[in-house]
């Protein structure tokens, strides 16, 4: 997706966005004016020590959470002020989201947990078939397709959430410490399909506490205390900024 002067649009614009958390007399601000740009086909990672923000960030991203104020454009459209109907059904078109735990369903088979998106869009039965079929080979999982979630590996457990969440063709995919349960193996292996995913256009942004991890962006934005302390090719000033 590029503008009339071949430069890639924005598919995520944030601008002063503030989180406060609300309990009692307390209030918390998760986020402090944060504003971010991703665009078309980048790969970025969000980085922080725990508290910083970070994953606050990725539930506005997501829609799974609104800011308290502040502007959120995605794809062009500003969803700030949505109400929970129009930010569902934006989620289940624009957005596919890959947790730590995988969030299987553990009697359906890979074939059904990649395809219930799908069914909640209302896709038809025909062109479900095809697009689960090919999430999973995306994957590297065409021969696990009728294979319940505790008959597969760990690694092969996310590849099968990546698939769910590449099966709706989203504008951006949202990873929130995607290889965190994994050991070192699965975790390349999941890495290495986001790599390819990201090299055929898709855009991620994924949320880890590792630089080894992080170093498979092209882009880090570190968070301190809800607000961008640093924000570009994986360096000195991520790691200064207390990440490990």
């Amino acid at each position: 997706m590029e503008d009339d002067r071949g430069r890639s649009t924005s598919v995520i614009e944030i601008a002063d966005v503030t989180k406060v958390h609300r309990g009692g007399d307390l209030a918390i601000r998760a986020l402090a004016g944060v504003g971010l740009v991703v665009r078309q086909s980048e790969f970025v990672a969000i980085m922080g020590a725990s508290g910083s923000g970070k994953t606050t960030l990725l539930g506005i991203l997501g829609l799974l959470d609104r800011p308290t104020s502040g502007s959120y454009r995605l794809v062009g459209e500003e969803v700030a002020e949505l109400d929970e109907l129009r930010r569902s059904r934006i989620r289940g078109r624009r957005i596919g989201f890959v947790f730590q735990a995988c969030n299987l369903i553990p009697r359906s088979t890979a074939y059904k947990n990649v395809e219930l998106p799908l069914v909640y869009a209302s896709v038809p039965a025909r062109e479900r078939r095809s697009r689960v079929l090919e999430a999973l080979a995306e994957v590297g999982l065409s021969d696990r397709v009728g294979h319940a979630p505790a008959q597969l590996s760990g690694g092969e457990q996310q590849r099968v959430a990546i698939a769910r969440a590449l099966v709706v063709n989203p504008s951006v995919v949202l990873a929130d410490e995607p290889t965190g349960n994994l050991d070192s193996t699965s975790a390349r292996e999941v890495l290495s399909i986001l790599e390819r995913v990201n090299a055929s256009g898709a855009t991620i942004v994924m949320v880890t506490h590792s630089t080894e991890v992080a170093e498979h962006a092209s882009r880090v934005v570190l968070l301190a205390d809800g607000v961008v302390v640093a924000d570009g090719p994986i360096g000195r000033s991520t790691v200064a900024g207390g990440v490990t």
